[in-house]
């Protein structure tokens, strides 16, 4: 089962046990996040898409611990100007593992060959 969720502006692909970077939640470690913005989720048949967002649908996640994204350089200049400006910036992310995705649409059973 996966779902697709919208979080901090973006959006996210999400199965249960995955590990994920999402932006900065005001969260403490090991604490219960509950994602209610789910725009789809499926079993691996059937689909439910929601219009923007599924009513009944949620994901359950576990709160990690916080990260830091990847440093970007910011650039300035100013042409003949003898004007230039360097800085940079790291993104404060928080690390998150999925639980549970709970949908109004029943789980499929994996079938054995």
């Amino acid at each position: 089962m996966y779902a697709i969720i919208e979080t901090g502006g973006k959006q996210f692909y999400v199965e249960q046990g995955m590990v994920i970077d999402v932006p900065w939640l005001d969260a403490e470690p090991m604490a219960t996040v509950t994602f209610d913005k789910v725009l789809l989720c499926s079993n691996g048949k059937d689909v439910a898409i929601g219009t923007p967002h599924i009513a009944t649908a949620r994901v359950t996640a576990s709160c990690v611990g916080a990260a830091k994204g990847e440093k970007l350089q910011v650039f300035k200049m100013r042409r003949r100007k003898s004007s230039m400006r360097k800085t940079g910036h790291r993104q404060k992310l928080t690390r998150v593992k999925i639980l549970d995705i709970s949908a109004p649409i029943p789980v499929r059973a994996e079938q054995s060959a």
